[in-house]
């Protein structure tokens, strides 16, 4: 089911991200004294009495400039309102009428879409009716005082947009798969985005930092019923570009860096976007630890693969020197892409099915104690220098997302990283779970425990 869009419109500085993380009761998009912080599109689900609806939020108008980001800014407005139902036009009650206000309203007269006019910074109520009366003169219908930091007000703008949108039924229990594209900055996220979206969501420039929100959308990709392939649904999480922790001033960029972090933890799947002419720098593998830190699934997006000079054995020697200094995620799919031409972007949302299904997945413990006995008869457990063998006792999942196996033995401290990973290695090896990371935890259990516990008989060497 489609929700109707509302676009929030107006100059820089207004208040529009404030506003709309009041209307959608979140607090994730970017709010911070500085004009122009909001330069993308970025939807949020919202709702008012029986409506449903998703709100834009979109960067500051600016008419009269054309330098910097501001045409891709207008142009990004432009396509929000294009593809909406109703607009928030928000002004300052406590500036007055501008001429940017004025000139924007005139260019909202001219669109076929319905406005509401929100004065908002009208924290007195007493006052923002004489703030807001001022708003008059730009002949766009009864100006609306609102205070978006503590909502006042917002009821009864509220009350007004919904008049303009369609009644919409229940929200559909639709499975997303979270996917979060991250990177260094101008490694290609953004474009890889409008790539996978199909449309210019995202402002894509070659100066690093275009992006300072997390940008999300909602795609949905059709099945094919005669092959038993269900439809699926995705949110792609665009994120700034991170770079280290000295290179990066408080103030948007700060914020911004947060937010793709917070991105990464709430992601089913991690895009992890590298720049194929730069390779792998000592920050993607900062951020391949974070990925293996907090557990996600992960793709190896390598971009730009376009413009690399290759033979029949590059993308062999380009995959081994990346697994070499991405040793956090060797278990993640690489793919060799160019976001610019589109060559095998589509083949990543494959790759994203995988991984989700991996990290999701759960294995009964009969399989589970299959695997470790046959890994013991294959390579058994060290024996320390008294003499003293490691035993496995039995193996069960105790969670997913990502797959987390407990092992009980008699010391793990017996059992060192060699063992451990071969241990990983006969998983991964019998079982699959593809681009994901799998989690053992190493349990010490004396005999008599195991007699009376295990829900198997025990498994000696």
């Amino acid at each position: 089911m489609t929700l109707p869009i509302v676009a929030i419109i107006g100059r820089p500085n207004v208040g529009k991200s404030t506003l709309v993380n009041r209307l959608a009761g979140v607090n994730d998009a970017i709010v911070h004294d500085e004009p122009g912080i909001t330069r993308d599109r970025t939807y949020r689900p919202a709702f008012w009495q029986d409506r449903e609806y998703m709100v834009v939020d979109t960067g500051g108008l600016v008419f009269d400039d054309d330098t910097e980001f501001l045409p891709l800014i207008r142009e990004q407005a432009m396509a929000a309102l294009a593809e909406s139902q109703a607009a928030i036009l928000v002004v300052d009650g406590q500036a007055g009428p501008m001429p940017a206000d004025e000139a924007i309203a005139d260019w909202m007269r001219q669109q076929t879409v319905p406005v509401v006019l929100a004065v908002n910074k009208c924290e007195s109520p007493q006052q923002g009716i004489i703030q807001a009366a001022q708003f008059w003169e730009l002949g766009l219908g009864e100006p609306f005082p609102v205070s978006a930091i503590h909502g006042g007000g917002t009821g009864e703008l509220l009350d007004q947009l919904i008049t303009h949108l369609p009644t919409v039924g229940e929200l559909p229990d639709t499975p997303e798969i979270k996917v979060a594209i991250i990177g260094r900055p101008n490694v290609g996220k953004s474009s890889l985005l409008n790539a996978l979206t199909g449309e210019k969501r995202a402002i894509v420039s070659p100066i690093s930092g275009t992006t300072r929100d997390a940008i999300d959308m909602v795609v949905e990709r059709p099945g094919n019923p005669e092959k038993g392939i269900e439809d699926k649904t995705y949110r792609l999480i665009d994120t700034a570009g991170i770079r280290k922790k000295k290179n990066v001033e408080y103030g948007a960029e700060f914020f911004g860096i947060n937010r793709a972090f917070k991105a990464i933890r709430r992601s089913d799947v991690v895009l992890l976007v590298i720049d194929a002419l730069d390779g792998v720098t000592e920050q993607d593998q900062k951020l391949a630890g974070r990925i293996a830190e907090e557990g996600r699934a992960a793709i190896i997006v390598v971009n730009k693969w376009d413009a690399v000079e290759k033979d029949s054995y590059t993308i062999y020697e380009h995959e081994k020197l990346i697994l070499d200094r991405l040793n956090f995620i060797e278990w993640a799919e690489i793919i060799f892409i160019s976001a610019l031409t589109g060559k095998r972007v589509e083949n990543i949302l494959d790759l994203v099915d995988t991984a989700a299904l991996s990290h999701q997945r759960r294995v009964s413990t009969a399989t589970i104690n299959q695997v470790i006995q046959d890994a013991i008869n294959w390579h058994s457990p060290p024996t320390s220098r008294q003499g003293r063998q490691g035993k496995i006792y039995y193996g069960t999942q105790v969670r997913s997302q990502p797959p987390t196996i407990a092992l009980f033995v008699n010391d793990p401290k017996r059992f060192n990283d060699n063992y451990r990973r071969y241990v990983e290695g006969k998983f991964r090896q019998q079982l699959g779970f593809t681009g994901t990371p799998i989690r053992f935890l190493w349990r010490g259990k004396k005999v008599r425990e195991m007699e009376s516990n295990s829900p198997n008989r025990a498994i000696r060497v």
